[in-house]
């Protein structure tokens, strides 16, 4: 596990564009990820400031509860990147610029094969389970969280050894959007998955990543 942070605007108060807290990363053998979760039409790709080339993973999802298809989280990749210190990743915000938004961005240390990856929606319960993932060797996990209820506070606990290491769960009274990232080292080849016991009862956007070294 390297490097991280975790960057939300709240509803009405955002900016253009978002850039997350600088980070230091490794020069060279990370992998790193990056989440847009908010606003459907701010709909660029990410841009950080060591010239990465970024891939999005799979399709946006939007998310449900009545919200139709105005917000979504998207991923992204970047599998052997570069870094340094001060390294921030930014969203041009070309649909919405004062909107919500939450942004993620993960470096996994010495990692440069994304092996498995798992997307999936929880419906509406307190417990939210992922898919699964497989491995053929040591790996990092990673784990994301988006909750998809109309509240302010709300708890998300992964199981099976996971730990969160960011977080936005105590929402202003204007708004944002709700995540939770955790990660787990595993040390052998395997299937994996996480459950995450929350109240109130919601749905939840899930990821699982698997990342190794080769």
């Amino acid at each position: 596990m390297g490097a991280h942070t975790l960057q939300t605007q709240s509803e009405g108060l955002g900016t253009n564009p978002v850039i997350t807290d600088p980070i230091t990363t490794q020069q060279h053998g990370s992998s790193l990820i990056v989440f847009n979760g908010g606003y459907s039409s701010n709909a660029l790709d990410p841009i950080d400031n060591y010239g990465n080339r970024w891939k999005q993973l799979g399709n946006d999802v939007p998310f449900g509860n009545g919200y139709g298809d105005r917000f979504n989280v998207k991923a992204y990749v970047a599998l052997a990147a570069k870094g340094g210190p001060g390294h921030t990743v930014s969203f041009i915000k070309n649909g919405n610029a004062a909107g919500e938004i939450s942004v993620p961005f993960i470096e996994i240390k010495d990692a440069g094969v994304l092996r498995d990856i798992s997307q999936t929606y929880a419906p509406t319960g307190t417990t939210m389970s992922s898919g699964t993932v497989t491995t053929n060797g040591p790996a990092t996990l990673i784990a994301v969280w988006w909750g998809d209820g109309g509240i302010k506070r709300m708890t998300a606990v992964p199981n099976n050894g996971f730990t969160v290491i960011d977080s936005y769960l105590k929402l202003p009274d204007n708004s944002g959007v709700q995540c939770a990232v955790a990660y787990k080292q595993v040390a052998a080849a395997g299937r994996y998955n996480v459950s995450w016991e929350g109240a109130p009862a919601q749905g939840a956007i899930l990821w699982l990543l698997a990342f190794q070294s080769k």
